[in-house]
């Protein structure tokens, strides 16, 4: 079956970026003049995906708003001429097929993501988190659909980070998977945020998934960690024991906007790609003194 849907986890309370987030979603915040969240659905959609599913909670109302139709905001900017803010705000409602449905409680990434099951049905599907940015010629969720073609098996988005880093992250511990692909890596177990002695390899999950329908048993069967939530990385560790899992080394430059720093950097660097406003604000970084700021 072809990838058409996507479910994307939008539940938490963004306790990083308080105080802005303490009145409006974390996946709303502005990264140059777009939502986060709105970044993810274009890259889904450009993958082919088909239909949207947003898990939401409370207090995210605003998500559901920027994908609805704005009747009155559409004949305001109609009646004051303003063809091409009009046309920016009526595709942003056309782009998708998107359903919405409630995680009450924030427990973890595997538990969001069995909530969307209903949704889901009984076909493969894919998992983009909002926080994660990737800039790439291919959509990072095309090129995973692209190797789910070819393998029919579950599918992780992987990166190698440094040492000092993979805490952060789900781990594989992975061996060379058949067909000479050097960025394709059968995996052989995961580990859920493991200390630096402890990392498998060096080998992180970033927020891109293709997922069976097997998944949602094995998440039900998974128990809460010490923090209380159910984590993908161990319904994934439990899948192996019924099918292969793949990890690969997507082509493209991953940011982390889920901290501050990574939010930061991903602003600069996509107002920098932006023909209307990446010459001035190139000419103005290039005049800043970073002389008398400490680091």
């Amino acid at each position: 079956m072809k990838i058409r849907k996507a479910v994307l986890p939008a539940a938490g309370l963004g306790t990083r970026f308080l105080p802005a987030t303490k009145a409006q979603p974390k996946e709303m915040l502005p990264l140059v003049d777009k939502p986060l969240i709105q970044y993810v659905v274009e890259e889904a959609v450009e993958a082919g995906i088909q239909d949207v599913i947003l898990v939401t909670g409370r207090g995210k109302s605003a998500i559901e708003d920027h994908f609805d139709v704005s009747f009155e905001l559409e004949r305001f900017l109609e009646e004051k001429g303003k063809k091409e803010e009009l046309a920016i705000v009526k595709a942003i409602s056309d782009l998708v097929n998107v359903a919405y449905v409630r995680q009450k409680e924030a427990l973890g990434l595997g538990h969001a993501v069995a909530v969307a099951e209903s949704l889901v049905g009984d076909e493969p599907f894919a998992v983009l988190l909002g926080d994660d940015l990737v800039k790439s010629d291919v959509p990072c969720i095309r090129q995973m659909i692209e190797v789910y073609d070819r393998v029919r098996a579950p599918v992780l988005a992987v990166m190698r980070v440094p040492s000092d880093e993979i805490s952060s992250y789900g781990v594989i511990a992975a061996e060379s998977a058949p067909g000479g692909d050097k960025r394709l890596h059968r995996v052989t177990r995961l580990v859920e945020k493991p200390q630096k002695a402890d990392a498998p390899s060096d080998l992180a999950i970033i927020g891109r998934y293709i997922l069976t329908p097997a998944i949602f048993n094995h998440v039900r069967a998974t128990e809460r960690d010490p923090r209380g939530e159910i984590q993908l990385t161990n319904a994934l560790q439990s899948l192996l024991s019924e099918s292969e899992v793949y990890g690969f080394e997507f082509e493209g430059v991953r940011h982390d906007c889920g901290n501050k720093l990574g939010f930061l950097m991903a602003t600069v660097e996509y107002a920098l790609d932006r023909p209307d406003l990446g010459g001035p604000f190139r000419r103005y970084l290039r005049t800043i003194s970073l002389g008398d700021r400490e680091e």
